[in-house]
């Protein structure tokens, strides 16, 4: 049997092999062997298993300082301003201290998987000789393993940042298993329980503080020395940050529209009116978007994964609302973000449509919160005025009119009888 199995591994032709029956059969032909076949279907059985390594068998693997970075995405729920929110979060591994790097994104999209290794370079202090990942679509164009083809931005990236990139075979998770066991490490003591957070910037500072904590207080399992102690060794190792930022997002060039947005993606961002009808420059990153005219800012947003929807800012049309103040109650910008309790309070404004848009100008020198608590100092017998605003903010007002309520002005009854009486009506 051993000369068979020794036969096979010399020819390794897959697909024409010794089975158990064949070998049964040749030792009854060439030894004339008088045994059962069941007897040989063991032996062989239990030969194999001594000759194969079985299919669960883990390798030991060591890193150097600074030789390689494993990083892998995962699946996280969190409530966002009330809203329950699936994301996914962008986990790296130093291979060799084992520190940690954590962030939420709410798209596993190129910008945001560029845009995580940056930051992740900026947490770690520096950048290992290469990383390890799988086979995901944002980094390979076409192959797997040794003979993956990178995306052509990842390769750029790769290059600016100076990493080779060492791509997983498929399904082949202990290729990367650090990481892997980070996934489950930073939901179960990060993201539980779920986090109740403002925004996701508020959550990617928490797992900022998190990541720190753990470098600081972690000591890896069968390691000589904590996470911060063989860090601080690490570190020295890593290869210096370039000081010049590669450029992660997603940039394109739209048409501001007479409703003053453009479009990215499948969702519209206003701007400034003053831009109306010109070309300006849109970049997309993973979490924010940021619109540019001529290389300056002109607007910035989180970033919209939804489809239709349209993102108004105020401020972005209070000069065509003081050009326009009869449509101050029905404008969509004013509707979607200001306060039903200021819109209420604007609709007792003694001068109408175009004091509501004074007061809304308020709102956005000042801040809309601001504004409101103002409303709380003013009686609330004194119909309200936006000087009497003014005056709290300590501001030039426009007029020296002031309005009373019916209630402050003292008026005796008087008896309209007499005149009946005088023309000699009757008085029932």
């Amino acid at each position: 049997m051993l000369d068979c199995f020794k036969a096979d591994k010399e020819e390794n032709i897959k697909k024409q092999k010794h089975t158990a029956k064949r070998i049964y059969n040749r030792l009854v032909e060439e030894k004339s062997f008088t045994g059962g076949e069941s007897t040989i279907r063991k032996a062989v059985k239990e030969l194999k298993a001594e000759q194969t390594v079985p299919p669960g068998a883990i390798m030991p693997l060591s890193y150097e300082p600074g030789e390689a970075i494993q990083i892998d995405w995962g699946e996280a729920t969190s409530y966002i301003n009330g809203e329950k929110t699936k994301l996914y979060i962008f986990c790296g591994r130093l291979c060799y201290s084992c520190d940690i790097f954590v962030m939420a994104f709410k798209s596993p999209n190129q910008e945001a998987f560029l845009e995580a290794q940056q930051l992740m370079f900026d947490f770690f202090g520096g950048i290992s000789k290469r990383l390890i990942f799988d086979n995901a679509k944002v980094a390979v164009k076409e192959g797997f393993g040794l003979y993956a083809k990178p995306q052509n931005k990842y390769l750029s990236f790769s290059a600016h940042y100076a990493f080779s990139l060492d791509f997983c075979n498929p399904g082949k998770g202990n290729e990367k298993s650090l990481v892997e066991n980070l996934v489950g490490y930073s939901r179960r003591n990060f993201i539980v329980p779920i986090p109740r957070v403002s925004s996701i910037d508020e959550l990617n500072q928490k797992l900022w503080n998190d990541c720190l904590k753990y470098r600081e207080t972690h000591k890896v399992q069968n390691r000589n020395n904590s996470v911060n102690v063989m860090y601080q060794e690490e570190l020295r190792f890593l290869n210096a940050i370039p000081r010049f930022r590669f450029d992660t997002s997603k940039t394109v060039v739209a048409s501001v529209d007479d409703y003053s947005t453009v479009r990215f993606e499948k969702n519209n961002y206003s701007v400034p009116t003053k831009h109306l009808r010109k070309d300006v420059t849109v970049k997309g990153y993973g979490n924010y978007i940021r619109i540019l005219y001529q290389n300056v800012e002109i607007a910035n947003y989180t970033r919209c994964y939804f489809h239709g929807r349209t993102e108004y800012k105020l401020e972005h049309y209070i000069d065509l609302l003081e050009r326009k103040p009869r449509s101050v109650f029905n404008a969509k910008p004013v509707k979607d973000n200001v306060a039903k309790a200021l819109l209420d309070w604007g609709r007792q404004l003694p001068g109408g449509n175009k004091e509501m848009v004074k007061l809304l100008r308020l709102c956005v020198d000042y801040g809309e919160e601001r504004i409101l608590k103002l409303k709380d100092l003013i009686p609330g017998h004194v119909v309200p005025t936006v000087d009497m605003v003014r005056t709290h903010l300590n501001e030039p007002t426009e007029s020296t009119v002031i309005y009373l309520s019916p209630n402050e002005v003292p008026v005796e009854a008087v008896d309209l009888t007499a005149y009946d009486k005088k023309y000699g009506m009757v008085v029932q």
